[in-house]
């Protein structure tokens, strides 16, 4: 499994608008995911290793980062047709597994994921209150493993300073994971 890694934060980038259909059935736009103290996008997929091994931890930070204000959603951009473990169906299974406590949709044409310049799976993106990007890096340093107790919870202690300060930190370490399944 080759991993690649997404560029750094280019801090106060704006977050490309978007209106997608989700698991739920509904169709978001990005101002209804975005909350009153920023907004977390994560681009994610069914099937690679790296998400599958974070899931259940970001499914626990987004909780925590609804809690405090941010709103969050997941993205999966992967192509279907060559990557049938990452069908709209069987978002809606993942989904449902996992308890998803935010949206999942589907970026079937992949034209978000461009637009954001997503890079691999899980890559994401954390906006302050007023759209700007404040945080491009990993969820933990638990990788592909189960991440140690005394190991810090780098997007969720990001995301909270973000949500209190409209900053993110300085010093990021780039999310890893599988590549962007493109149409070809």
């Amino acid at each position: 499994m080759a991993a690649n890694t997404p560029p750094v934060c280019d801090f106060d980038w704006p977050a490309p608008a978007f209106s997608l259909p989700a698991t739920d059935g509904t169709t978001y736009a990005l101002k209804d995911i975005a909350g009153p103290n920023g907004m977390l996008i994560a681009f994610i997929c069914n099937h690679c290793p790296f998400v599958i091994a974070i899931i259940d931890r970001l499914v626990l930070d987004a909780r925590a980062l609804q809690d405090a204000g941010v709103g969050v959603a997941a993205i999966c951009s992967n192509d279907a047709r060559s990557y049938p473990a990452d069908s709209f169906d069987n978002m809606v299974l993942f989904a449902e597994r996992h308890g998803f406590t935010f949206p999942y949709l589907h970026d079937a044409d992949q034209s978000v994921a461009r637009a954001y310049g997503a890079v691999c799976t899980p890559d994401f993106f954390g906006f302050n209150a007023s759209g700007g990007l404040q945080y491009r890096g990993q969820l933990d340093a638990g990788r592909t493993g189960p991440v140690r107790g005394d190991l810090p919870r780098d997007l969720l202690n990001a995301m909270r300073q973000v949500a209190q300060t409209g900053q993110g930190p300085a010093t990021q370490t780039p999310s890893m994971g599988c590549s962007i399944k493109w149409a070809t």
